[in-house]
């Protein structure tokens, strides 16, 4: 039986200097499962504008479903500017309020992830309370739920992160991101692999899987760390290279690969796609494989 996966989340255009590319953290996995042969959909909005029109004019040449795209007559497509530092590493200006920040529930997107395997979340969704009251909902109907951290400032807190973290089977988390839970949580691991292991017995979480940017990733899963060095690429930016790294992550791990083999996948797509321009590059096996090596 095929794997089916529901994402809820962002869809935007993310406005670089020499123009915009489709993006968004939700649809970036969305896409990335699609591309690896997963049954993929997933839960947003767009405005009724023409940025909206070409999302989902994008959706389709890709050969994704918008069926469970909503388009809202009210707020418009969400645009986020990104602006690259020396490195190449992204930061996001992110407007507000736009389409995603009010996806209804719908029996439609109940009724998708009731069928799903795994239900894939981040935090950003919830920064309106009309999105984090919809992300709740489906978290109660999912059977896996994969928690995306994705800290946004100024878009989180405490209380929000505390109650997503509540939800969460799966979790994937970067350095940043660990520390700032260490702090606001009163982790007193000192090393990775014992803040992890904290984080795990606190809030329950059975499998977090922690990305370490050119130095690869690592996944804590029963108590037993797996550590991957990464690849070595030359960075054209880093915008989606997490996703991707997401994407062949539960891709692989709802086809039953064992664990070394899921994370040397994952760190091999995210590589790649940090070595390209964009979000959303085009790829298939053959191609990353070639690209690394």
């Amino acid at each position: 039986m095929q794997n089916k996966v529901i994402t809820i989340g962002e869809i935007l255009w993310d406005v670089f200097p020499d123009g915009k590319k489709a993006g968004g953290s939700s649809m970036n996995v969305a896409l990335n499962l699609h591309k690896q042969s997963i049954e993929s959909n997933f839960v947003s909005a767009v405005g009724d504008d023409d940025n909206g029109k070409e999302l989902l004019a994008f959706l389709a040449a890709n050969g994704f479903p918008t069926d469970l795209v909503q388009v809202n007559k009210k707020l418009p497509t969400s645009t986020v500017v990104v602006q690259l530092d020396e490195t190449h590493q992204a930061t996001y200006t992110i407007k507000e309020p736009v389409a995603w920040d009010d996806i209804q529930l719908t029996e439609a997107n109940i009724e998708a992830v009731k069928q799903a395997d795994a239900l894939v979340y981040c935090s950003l969704t919830c920064r309106n309370e009309h999105s984090k009251q919809t992300v709740t909902s489906l978290l109660e109907k999912a059977k896996t739920k994969i928690f995306d951290i994705n800290l946004r400032a100024p878009f989180y807190n405490k209380e929000l992160i505390a109650g997503l973290l509540a939800h969460a089977d799966i979790l994937k988390i970067n350095e940043d991101e660990l520390l700032w839970v260490k702090d606001t949580f009163g982790l007193t691991g000192n090393t990775d692999e014992q803040l992890l292991k904290q984080l795990s017995s606190t809030h329950n979480i059975e499998i977090i899987c922690l990305t370490l940017g050119e130095k690869g990733a690592c996944v804590l899963k029963d108590g037993k760390l797996f550590k991957h060095p990464g690849y070595k690429v030359q960075v054209a930016d880093t915008v989606g290279a997490g996703d991707a790294f997401l994407a062949t992550f539960v891709a692989c791990y709802l086809q039953g690969y064992p664990m070394e083999t899921i994370l040397d996948n994952a760190c091999k797509v995210g590589a790649f796609v940090a070595s390209q321009t964009g979000a959303n590059p085009e790829y298939n096996r053959k191609i990353y494989h070639m690209a690394l090596g």
